[in-house]
């Protein structure tokens, strides 16, 4: 079957290898479309993820497909069943497993990243990471549940009411998303701040967005009580601390360099009261994030920007691509 192999730092080649053994408790997953996100480019160059990536392995911890065989434990699923899986797998037996927060786990594995995953033909996972599609969800759409999944934990990390006004800085395909699924939790105001005019108007026209910043112009207003920071830089997470009035969540979502640091003014988080939060991965958050597809309450469809083909992953990761805000690559049928 074809595959896309990360052989190496900055290399993948498309290679033809054997379709995988399905063990007694997985099932194996012919994909349909895998998504492309930050975490790829991370690793692609070298840099960690969720986990370590060792060469030679196939990306794609972002997937959709159909059931094509069933390990002989698997109750529950049958061939055919269309499916999405969370890549995330937890030990168990760690000290964070076992305090109720798997995502920190100390052994962590996942599915693209430690083993193969959607950029090849078939894939295997374990049933107990995989779920079943809505019928009224494409399967393209299935594709960026785990992004979808991602920010769910992340607001599920902040106490939200209906009065907040809240923020979101970075208008790429997160940022984009936590707009979204901000208004789907009943916060009364979000706004977005971003660099790109037409994201900014589609999301203000037609996505529901209250107001929005071009930050390479405008000054953002200091009077948030959430302030959600989607894009990783040490400009804007100082923007989201600035960005607050007194009592105010700052989530931290963005994926910095790990030798990225920002300045915060101490006193300012001493007398604001602030809570500033860390967000990792996705535990227990792809139930909801499938439900917010199946309500209609989510628009993915309106912000992926680009169906590439396999031979398009490397060149995009390579940054030779311009203007993606989200790329989906169609695997198989």
């Amino acid at each position: 079957m074809k595959a896309l192999v990360f052989t190496g730092k900055q290399h993948m080649e498309i290679q033809d290898i054997d379709k995988p053994e399905v063990k007694p408790n997985e099932v194996r997953v012919d994909t349909a479309y895998a998504g492309v996100c930050g975490t790829d480019h991370a690793l692609y160059n070298g840099l960690p993820g969720s986990a370590d990536a060792v060469p030679p392995i196939v990306f794609g911890h972002e997937n959709s497909g159909v059931i094509s065989e069933v390990g002989s434990d698997v109750d529950g699923f049958k061939v055919g069943d269309r499916v999405t899986v969370d890549p995330n797998i937890y030990c168990g037996k760690c000290f964070y497993c076992h305090t109720g927060r798997p995502e920190l786990c100390d052994n962590l594995s996942a599915v693209g990243v430690t083993r193969n995953g959607g950029l090849e033909e078939s894939f295997t996972a374990p049933a107990t990471n995989v779920y079943p599609i809505p019928d009224n969800v494409s399967l393209k759409d299935a594709a960026v549940i785990e992004p979808i999944s991602c920010a769910v934990h992340g607001i599920d990390l902040l106490k939200l009411t209906p009065y907040q006004k809240a923020l979101v800085i970075g208008d790429g395909f997160m940022g984009q998303l936590f707009a979204q699924i901000l208004q789907s939790y009943g916060v009364h105001q979000v706004d977005l701040a971003g660099i790109i005019d037409e994201k900014l108007d589609l999301n203000r026209e037609k996505l529901g967005v209250t107001n929005t910043y071009n930050t390479t112009r405008d000054q953002l207003p200091s009077d948030y009580d959430v302030v959600i920071e989607a894009v990783g830089l040490p400009q804007t997470q100082q923007q989201a601390v600035e960005a607050t009035r007194k009592g105010a969540q700052v989530l931290m979502f963005g994926v910095g360099k790990p030798d990225a640091h920002f300045e915060m003014n101490t006193y300012e988080i001493y007398q604001k009261q602030l809570t500033v939060q860390g967000s990792f991965i996705n535990p227990n958050a792809f139930e909801d994030s499938i439900a917010l597809l199946q309500s209609g309450d989510l628009n993915v469809d309106a912000i992926i920007s680009n169906v590439f083909d396999l031979d398009e992953v490397e060149p995009f990761l390579q940054g030779k691509t311009k203007g993606v805000s989200k790329a989906v690559v169609k695997v198989g049928e």
